[in-house]
């Protein structure tokens, strides 16, 4: 298992792709190249004191860099020579199983969706983090790639969703919902009634296990394993969630340094205190994975450190060792909003 690591995307890059790469190598096995300025790359080592690349990890050159002010639809193929070009490129060609890059989520999705390609069939790829919840996690999808979707894309991304928690997170028959503003058929607009019409179809059919509607407060207490929404309510979900675990984790600590008695009580849950922000922190998740690409490609967050990092190329690994993109490839006729008779047919 070889994981292609763009070493110069993200805001804290390159050593932070550097180091984590080098802690995924180390802790989970897996061969690492490193993509991008080879000077830049070498130079973290000897910052860091460490000697020579360690077995199973080796540095591909590539002299640009996608700047976060590039233009997206465009910056890969302006900058051929780029760690996120050069990459791409090489898991397309075979020389690596996942590609991980911290770089920006706009250009990595164009250059992912034209070099690597989608899936045929899949009409757009999608953004699906898995964000924490009463169930252990849930699989958000789409978190921002498509802000505007007619209802087929939304079929396909609980398709797609479904199998990831299937396939990756170990989940038996995951719950599907749909996200919205109410629990009844006819609550939401145009889009959100027609997607659930569409999605209570495949699950009377039985070919996908959809619970319905799903409101945001259901959905963080861990109703359903794969949450629905279009990519410009899917973001606005996910950003209230990282910014509600950011506030609460402000005001626990404003509560617990008020005083020497509430100082002892943090000593006290200092472990249930230490287990709930590692369940809200994105960086135990690592990335978000692509989904509807040919090839395993995960979009790691753009601050991400070099722990992020490492827990990043670990689910490009979980994902690519899963037979995920076989399932979605192999079911992807169902996908297609095809006649009603057609459909029973099929």
């Amino acid at each position: 298992m070889r994981i292609i690591v763009d070493a110069m995307g993200g805001d804290n890059a390159p050593e932070a792709p550097v180091l984590g790469a080098l802690q995924a190598n180390k802790e989970y096995s897996v061969d690492i190249t490193l993509v991008g300025r080879g000077e830049d790359i070498l130079k973290v080592l000897e910052t860091n004191g460490i000697q020579g690349l360690p077995s199973g990890v080796e540095i591909a050159h590539a002299s640009q860099v996608v700047e976060m002010c590039d233009d997206p639809a465009t910056a890969f193929r302006k900058k051929k020579d780029s760690s996120l070009t050069v990459g791409l490129n090489m898991v397309r060609d075979g020389s690596g199983d996942a590609f991980v890059s911290a770089g920006s989520t706009g250009a990595l999705l164009s250059a992912a969706t034209l070099i690597t390609k989608r899936i045929k069939g899949i009409r757009r790829a999608a953004l699906a983090p898995v964000v924490p919840t009463g169930n252990g996690g849930s699989v958000l999808i789409d978190a921002g790639a498509n802000a505007e979707c007619p209802p087929e894309y939304l079929l396909q991304f609980a398709y797609m969703g479904s199998y990831y928690a299937e396939h990756v997170l170990g989940r038996s028959n995951p719950k599907v919902g749909l996200l919205n503003i109410g629990a009844e058929s006819s609550k939401g607009t145009s889009l959100q009634t027609t997607v659930w019409s569409m999605l209570d179809e495949e699950g009377k059919a039985g070919r996908i296990n959809f619970t319905g509607n799903v409101e945001a407060r259901e959905a963080v207490e861990g109703a359903v394993d794969v949450i629905v929404a279009d990519g410009y309510s899917g973001n606005i979900f996910l950003k209230t969630m990282e910014g509600t675990g950011l506030f609460l984790s402000r005001e626990l600590k404003k509560m617990f340094l008020k005083s020497l008695t509430t100082k002892l009580a943090a000593v006290l849950v200092k472990d249930g205190i230490s287990d709930l922000k590692k369940m809200m922190s994105a960086s135990e998740v690592g990335g978000t994975p692509l989904l509807g690409i040919s090839k395993t490609v995960v979009k790691a967050h753009g601050s991400s450190d070099a722990y992020a990092i490492k827990n990043a190329i670990r689910q490009a690994r979980d994902s690519a060792q899963s037979d995920l993109i076989a399932s979605i490839t192999e079911h992807v006729d169902l996908m297609r909003v095809v006649p009603p008779l057609a459909r029973e047919n099929r």
